[in-house]
């Protein structure tokens, strides 16, 4: 058997997973990031997008997070993020509109336009779909 950690992912709202894991790979502020047991302390800032989660017993699940901050300890592992979901809990019709709707606004620079909060949800919006891609994939869809 595996050497496992205890993880927990939470958002603003609740608790998303909490349970011990052999492995946690995220996109950092750096970079793609796997962190395992007896991983050095960390303290990373978190991309929008996909967190892999490869429990004690060898499944893996994924989550998506909006952004946030990844903690690592000697026993423990945070991700700490303003929105995290379960990826089966992504809607992916939704995602697909706000995207569209965000390049919209990204090419039609109008009058009242705000740059920083289309692009922002321009990304978001590719990280949710970007992760739900990552479940089709291990589904083999």
């Amino acid at each position: 058997m595996a050497m496992t950690v205890q993880c927990n992912i939470v958002s603003a709202e609740r608790e998303i997973f909490s349970g011990l894991v052999e492995m946690l790979i995220a996109t950092g502020t750096i970079g793609e990031v796997g962190i395992t047991y007896g991983h050095a302390p960390l303290l990373t800032g978190l991309k929008p997008g996909p967190i892999r989660v490869i429990k004690q017993d060898g499944t893996e699940e994924i989550y998506y997070v909006s952004g946030g901050f990844l903690e690592v300890q000697p026993y423990h592992i945070s991700v700490l993020a303003d929105t995290a979901l379960r990826a089966d809990d992504v809607d992916e019709a939704a995602a697909l509109q706000a995207q569209q709707h965000a390049q919209q606004e990204l090419a039609n620079k109008g009058g009242e336009f705000d740059y920083s909060r289309a692009a922002i949800q321009l990304a978001e919006a590719s990280a949710q779909l970007r992760t739900l891609q990552a479940i089709k994939k291990k589904a083999g869809k």
